[in-house]
């Protein structure tokens, strides 16, 4: 399979002198989505890939019942009391809300209002969600690295096993995976044209992140706004007024919930639940913020695992956590391959301009798969492994793009060297991972291997 992709210069750098030519080895720009150079199996394909998709996570939707009951409750007094929905209020009658921002009860609590209270009507959202995660991975990588890359991309993800159980599941993950997966691409648009609205939009969807799932929407910042800020084809003062501005529509998008409750009387208002005195601003910075990096949480329903080999009831935290027996299967199958294949993309463009939007891409996946990992490595507090959904859309696009990029070189030595050595980790993580449930089909590690 190959991508029809056309060598072009890459553009003159505002802030320094300009390229006379391709840089040696620069991964070349795709066709864009306006372009009539796909191949005409491209859209057929990706059809094929979201229907798939659809369909895998629509197969006996309805096992998992009413899935989480605690934000089923909310769902539940959200399609009764549109109060208790604004709120994500856990009964009709608004005495307390659940622990987490609403924004991830909203489309369920409209769903349960047309169709009624049953589990497709709480769940099918969610599928939807991940549907849409899937399609806006695969525009993303397609737009640098062809169509071929972008259903590899699309592919892996819908495939992740922890990816399979929460776009199937009612708890904030699935809305929350898309719109980092949303803010990704926006921030890939706002470095190919250095437009502003590109970079405002990334802002309003992690604003809306955070109304998902608090702080947790904030792990990807750092990277976003660092590669935009070296890599947007604009001048510096430029760059720095579009990461004001989107930081501030972060803030209006993100802050007008907050805002509203913390305004709002609170003897006409549900309890804030998880905090300590009926503050969101509490809940957020304390049990749902530094606490769960700490594992110093108030009113937490355990310890952390502390420091590494500390145990707990939350795991063991180190650099090896993510491969770990209980979260490894869950997202590590191609972890190590996407590692190799990040490092080897970056290799691949390192000659390449300030602004080659290749390896801005390349960064802007690999920084946030890099940064969030991290930070699940390490965190002492409440961990779950279903939290790892978060990096599969960066796992997923760093594979889709790393594999294309180096097979189009395969005839390089080191390019090919690149290419074997993630498929060797891939197999031979594949059967580390697959002896630690023997009774699972115990031939198929022999296969794999």
């Amino acid at each position: 399979m190959t991508t029809q992709y056309e060598r072009t210069d890459p553009p003159a750098d505002p802030a320094g002198p300009s390229t006379s030519g391709p840089p040696p080895e620069s991964a070349p720009a795709p066709a864009t989505p306006s372009s009539p150079r796909d191949p005409r199996w491209a859209r057929p394909a990706l059809l094929a890939l979201l229907l798939a998709t659809g369909l895998l996570y629509l197969c006996n939707l309805s096992a998992s019942g009413y899935a989480n009951s605690f934000y089923s409750a909310a769902v539940q007094a959200g399609s009764e009391s549109w109060k208790a929905f604004f709120f994500g209020s856990l009964d009709a009658a608004n005495a307390i809300t659940v622990d987490k921002p609403p924004a991830s009860l909203w489309p369920m609590g409209l769903s349960v209002r047309i169709f009624g209270l049953n589990s497709w009507a709480i769940l099918v959202p969610e599928v939807l969600m991940g549907v849409g995660t899937v399609a806006v991975v695969y525009a993303a990588v397609r737009r640098r690295s062809g169509p071929a890359a972008g259903l590899i991309a699309g592919a892996v993800l819908a495939l992740t096993p922890v990816a399979a159980l929460m776009f199937r599941f009612n708890n904030p993950d699935a809305m929350l995976a898309l719109l980092m997966s949303v803010a990704c691409y926006l921030v890939v648009r706002a470095v190919e044209d250095g437009r502003t609205k590109w970079l405002v939009w990334a802002g309003v969807a992690i604003g809306f992140a955070f109304l998902t799932k608090t702080f947790q929407a904030f792990l990807i910042l750092p990277a976003l706004a660092l590669v935009h800020g070296v890599c947007a084809p604009v001048r510096l003062r430029k760059r720095l007024v579009q990461l004001a501005l989107a930081t501030a529509a972060l803030v209006v998008s993100g802050g007008w919930w907050v805002a509203v409750v913390e305004l709002w009387p609170a003897s006409s208002r549900p309890y804030v639940g998880g905090s300590q005195d009926n503050s969101f601003l509490e809940l957020t910075f304390g049990y749902n913020g530094l606490g769960r990096l700490n594992g110093e949480e108030t009113g937490s329903v355990g310890g952390g695992g502390g420091g590494r080999g500390g145990g707990g009831q939350w795991g063991e935290t180190g650099w090896d956590r993510m491969f770990g027996s209980e979260v490894g299967g869950q997202i590590s199958w191609l972890l190590p391959a996407a590692l190799i294949l990040l490092a080897g993309g970056l290799v691949l463009t390192r000659k390449a301009a300030r602004t080659d939007p290749a390896r801005a891409s390349f960064l802007v996946w690999g920084g946030s798969l890099l940064t969030t990992m991290a930070v699940f490595s390490y965190m002492a507090g409440i961990f779950h492994q279903y939290y790892t959904v978060a990096l599969a859309p960066y796992l997923a696009a760093v594979t889709g793009m790393g594999a294309v990029a180096l097979w189009e070189r395969r005839r390089t030595l080191w390019a090919g060297l690149t290419l074997a050595a993630a498929v060797t980790a891939t197999a031979a993580w594949g059967y580390v991972l697959l002896h630690r449930t023997p009774a699972y089909l115990p031939w198929l590690k022999w296969l794999v291997l």
